[in-house]
């Protein structure tokens, strides 16, 4: 107990050094991070140093109380167990604040790190209460040690957001491990709660220092690790819902991101500003009182978190995951992200199946116009497709031959003609009471116009030909 205070109380009294010593070298170097007014609120250039003053903090914190003490030489195989690749995440994270890097550069050295760490044994093995190692544990390990290294980075928008989301983070994680007896997950943590409330003491709003990318990629992909490391020595039914919960708030954001870009057809990676943070402040917040905000949610997920990893029955962890699922509903609605609330709607409503449907529709369609080899087949096949999409009335010439006109206009609501050729159309009409297919309406013209005037001068090289080889014989 006495090397856990040492290391909490060194580590932060070597934060609160070395942070203000790299931001000011960093700051006279130029590698700051500039504000855009959108964004990044910021004011005013402020260095990203708060990832190296962090580390060499963690690091310095251990050596001391091993100079002091001398009690940590069998206490730190785990640290050294996660370090190879923290070092290479760290790393990335160093290149990309000082020079920059593409969305895949940084996604190829993330994937290099989640490598290291499998091989050293770092694996998810536990699903589902069954605790061993299956083809699935190096994928899964992966997946989440990518998901939780990118919520961290991308929750570091606001003043002493995700320093201080990685602190309670940490929080957790120790006073899990303390609760397990679990001595090394404790030894590992704690320099990093001293380390994050040191930083935060520059980086809370107004923000001196960020963190950078290689603060919010190391703590995202640290706390991962742990969160794994934690999970070995569960009992519950779900053995990672621990530790999902205790990173909920990054991991979510980082979750509805990718299902509103997934939504609005935008790359997975580009920037936007539709972030939690961005919301909070969107309904009027300042960027402290969003992070405040952000931070007692931080608390509320810790406990849910403990509760779960102490719950040592089925039954009261399942409750525990259904209160949280609720809250999280709730926090998620009250952000009031529109894509949502009509996703969600269109799979109520019906519309889903209805688009589905139509999509179906035109798909048949566009294969029976392609294999018709004859405009009266053509004619047919447009015929008896187009009330599905709405039309009642259908008019056309096709190959210098009008076709009778189809359906009972009605009351008509509008009318489209499609231009095939010189002397080649096709006459639409849609009933003002019928506004059924509307969304297929636009693919259905294009298809039209796509695929029938080359029917037509098939159909016309081809009666050329037959009216040559006739003339031959004559």
């Amino acid at each position: 107990m006495n090397s856990l205070i040492w290391l909490g109380a060194i580590s932060f009294a070597l934060a609160l050094i070395f942070t203000p010593l790299f931001r000011n070298l960093f700051n006279f170097f130029g590698f700051v991070d500039q504000p855009d007014h959108d964004r990044k609120i910021h004011n005013r250039p402020i260095p990203r140093a708060g990832g190296v003053a962090i580390a060499v903090s963690y690091t310095a914190s251990f050596l001391i109380v091993h100079l002091i003490s001398g009690l940590l030489d069998q206490r730190l195989a785990l640290v050294f167990k996660v370090l190879p690749s923290v070092v290479v995440i760290f790393v990335v994270g160093v290149i990309d604040d000082l020079w920059g890097l593409k969305p895949w550069q940084k996604l190829a050295g993330q994937l290099v790190a989640c490598g290291i760490a499998c091989y050293s044994g770092i694996l998810i093995m536990d699903i589902v209460g069954v605790h061993e190692r299956a083809w699935w544990t190096v994928p899964v390990t992966i997946l989440w040690l990518l998901a939780s290294t990118n919520a961290f980075n991308l929750v570091d928008g606001l003043d002493g957001l995700a320093g201080g989301v990685g602190l309670f983070a940490t929080l957790t994680i120790f006073i899990a491990a303390l609760l397990q007896s679990n001595l090394a997950l404790a030894m590992a943590t704690v320099p990093l709660v001293g380390c994050l409330l040191g930083f935060l003491r520059y980086n809370f709003a107004p923000a001196t220092v960020f963190l950078g990318d290689s603060g919010s990629l190391a703590i995202g992909f640290v706390l991962g690790c742990y969160g794994i490391i934690w999970t070995q020595k569960s009992a519950t039914l779900l053995g990672m819902m621990a530790p999902v919960m205790a990173l909920s708030i990054p991991l979510l954001d980082v979750g509805l991101a990718i299902m509103r870009r997934f939504l609005r057809r935008q790359p997975i990676f580009s920037a936007d500003r539709a972030h939690i943070h961005h919301r909070l402040l969107d309904r009027g917040m300042s960027p402290r009182q969003a992070a405040i905000v952000l931070y007692l949610l931080c608390s509320v997920v810790a406990v849910f978190s403990l509760l779960y990893s102490q719950s040592h029955n089925n039954q009261v962890a399942s409750v525990i995951v259904l209160v949280f699922c609720a809250v999280a509903w709730l926090g998620i609605q009250y952000l009031g992200y529109a894509e949502f609330t009509f996703a969600g709607r269109i799979l109520l409503s019906g519309d889903l199946q209805r688009a589905l449907r139509l999509q179906m529709d035109l798909n048949a369609f566009e294969k029976s116009l392609g294999a018709a080899s004859s405009p009266e087949s053509c004619v047919k096949v447009i015929q008896e497709a187009a009330p599905r999409f709405g039309f009642v009335v259908v008019r056309m010439q096709l190959a210098g031959e009008t076709a009778a006109a189809q359906g009972n206009p009605g009351r008509l609501a509008w009318e489209v003609r499609v231009p095939l050729g010189p002397k080649d159309f096709i006459e639409l009409a849609r009933d003002v009471s019928n506004p059924s297919a509307g969304g297929a309406v636009g693919p259905f013209l294009d298809s039209l116009r796509a695929q029938v005037p080359d029917k037509v001068i098939a159909f016309a090289a081809r009666r050329t030909v037959a009216r040559g080889s006739e003339a031959a014989v004559w």
